[in-house]
């Protein structure tokens, strides 16, 4: 759960600076790229409760990438938004960077072990 709300705050943050540094990433209001880093976050959370564990870290980092370039170019189709899908890449990589250090230290605070017997 601690991951989930890192990546709300992560992720939004993320697609702003997207936003502010690649002419390719363009909102026309703030609400914009907050509302698609939020869904980034979510998205990004579940991809980790299902792939991510001890062996899958690059796995894990390559279908983050792949899942944020697609969720913010049509996600990004605000009616004022332009999201080029080159700008999708480049948030992505962003994206992934930050998901190379949330993933590292989710398996190293062994935060991605499941429970096999849940009470």
């Amino acid at each position: 759960m601690l991951g989930l709300i890192v990546k709300i705050f992560v992720c939004p943050i993320t697609v702003m600076i997207a936003w502010l540094i690649f002419p390719n990433v363009e909102y026309s209001a703030l609400y914009q790229p907050i509302i698609v880093g939020l869904i980034l976050a979510i998205a990004a959370h579940m991809m980790e409760v299902v792939i991510l564990r001890k062996g899958t870290f690059w796995i894990s980092t390559i279908v983050d990438f792949i899942a944020a370039t697609l969720i913010v170019y049509f996600v990004s189709l605000f009616q004022v938004a332009q999201v080029t899908f080159f700008g999708a890449i480049l948030a992505a990589v962003l994206l992934s960077v930050t998901e190379l250090a949330q993933h590292n230290w989710l398996i190293k605070s062994v935060r991605t072990q499941k429970d096999p017997n849940p009470a």
